[in-house]
């Protein structure tokens, strides 16, 4: 039987810091490519082309073309069948930048965390009595509290109103 292969892709730039930046993966997570790191650790030299991308206003050039990462202001050729030099964006695979790069820690993921445990505590639950009432796995609560998992709205509402017997008010101020 064949196994489905799945193949990492940036689906959207979050933010451009310097020389990391921030991207959403095909598997929903928010995660963070140091390339300082990254170009040094793939070959990239001071007398290459990509030695542009060190410089944070030629980095910060960057766009989402076919689900990987593209540099366009890098000069870098192929040849044709009829030997003509085509220039092409440069570009690094989104395996290896999902490789390169680390979870996304977000403010609102570790608050939710920590209410969900301050509550879970002041009400007498253990994680295993909050899994049970909620319909989730004591893992996953921890995982959960300690910031080690995202949650969908679903899950988070069956937790607060089901499970902690709150209501559950999501306000965009």
């Amino acid at each position: 039987m064949r196994k489905n292969i799945k193949i990492p892709r940036v689906l959207k730039i979050n933010l451009i810091n310097g020389l990391s930046i921030s991207v959403i993966f095909n598997n929903g997570e928010s995660r963070i490519i140091d390339f300082s790191k990254l170009l040094t650790e793939i070959g990239v030299k001071d007398d290459s082309a990509a030695s542009v991308l060190f410089n944070p206003i030629e980095f910060a050039k960057v766009k989402l073309i076919g689900n990987t990462l593209s540099w366009d202001n890098v000069e870098q050729y192929i040849s044709s069948k009829t030997g003509d030099k085509i220039k092409v964006p440069y570009e690094i695979g989104a395996d290896i930048l999902l490789k390169f790069s680390y979870a996304e820690k977000s403010e609102s993921v570790i608050k939710i965390g920590q209410l969900i445990k301050e509550t879970r505590l002041k009400t007498g639950l253990t994680q295993q009595d909050l899994a049970i009432i909620s319909g989730t796995s004591r893992t996953y609560i921890s995982r959960i509290e300690n910031n080690r998992s995202d949650i969908e709205l679903a899950t988070l509402r069956k937790i607060i109103e089901t499970g902690l017997g709150k209501r559950l008010d999501i306000r965009i101020l």
